[in-house]
């Protein structure tokens, strides 16, 4: 039994002594968690091992080398061409709002950097900025990483967290699918994912409502994609840099094979 469950005679006003964010509850087995503990974890649940969503910033800590990353484009910060308002909230005051409390300017940062001395370019979906959604900036931040990389000859790496395209943006969020997909086609990929993760263009809740049928079991998650050849890897947030470093040292001595023998 919980130990709070035992006091019921608790008073609110002990209750409210309990420092707010102290513990968190696991999403999957419901676990009470300690936070700092968590952290050191790198948010992945230690009794049942999932991966809860991790903060942009340590994401950026886990996989680069430390004090490597230099930035790219951060002076592009979306607008509000449809002057879209819901609510009676504008589009411009939540990008401000949005800003102040996730700290990137919008929903992507992307740069340079070096992952166990391997240079690379690379891009993090921040989801603290309006759930990760894909506006115009975002595209072109993405479109503009991936001409770095071939400009450069660097390995691209893209870290998706996203809710999909921003409707704030209409027509001018959508077409960035186009424009990112049309970047990256110029380049060959690998596709990793963590544990459970959920996977798709649609949610599988409204795939259901459209079709009227009801999905596999597991449907869209990473170990029902990696069965069906969507995915090339599993990977555990741990092992995440370690991974990424030896598939970098591979395709490098490939590449450096095949210059060498033609």
């Amino acid at each position: 039994m919980a130990w709070w469950s035992r006091k019921k005679g608790l008073k609110a006003e002990q209750k409210k002594s309990v420092p707010k964010g102290l513990w968190v509850k696991c999403e999957s087995c419901s676990q009470l968690l300690f936070e700092g503990e968590l952290e050191e974890n790198l948010q992945v649940c230690p009794k049942c091992s999932f991966h809860m969503r991790m903060p942009t910033a340590a994401r950026m800590a886990l996989v680069l080398d430390d004090d490597t990353f230099v930035e790219a484009d951060a002076d592009l910060i979306s607008s509000d061409p449809l002057d879209f308002r819901i609510n009676g909230v504008r589009y411009r005051d939540s990008l401000k709002a949005s800003a102040k409390k996730a700290g990137p300017a919008d929903a992507y940062v992307s740069g340079s950097g070096t992952i166990e001395a391997h240079p690379v370019e690379v891009g993090f979906f921040a989801f603290e900025f309006m759930g990760g959604s894909m506006g115009s900036v975002v595209g072109e931040k993405i479109a503009r990483q991936f001409e770095r990389s071939i400009e450069s000859r660097r390995p691209s790496i893209v870290f998706s967290a996203s809710g999909g395209a921003r409707m704030q943006e209409g027509v001018l969020s959508l077409m960035q699918m186009a424009k990112t997909s049309a970047a990256r086609s110029r380049l060959g990929d690998l596709i990793l994912a963590e544990p459970n993760a959920l996977i798709g263009f649609a949610g599988p809740r409204v795939i259901e409502q459209t079709i009227r049928q009801q999905l596999p079991e597991g449907f869209q998650r990473s170990e029902f994609l990696i069965e069906h050849g969507m995915l090339d890897q599993i990977v555990e947030r741990k092992n995440l840099k370690a991974t990424l470093a030896r598939m970098l040292a591979w395709f490098a001595g490939t590449r450096n094979g095949r210059a060498a023998a033609g």
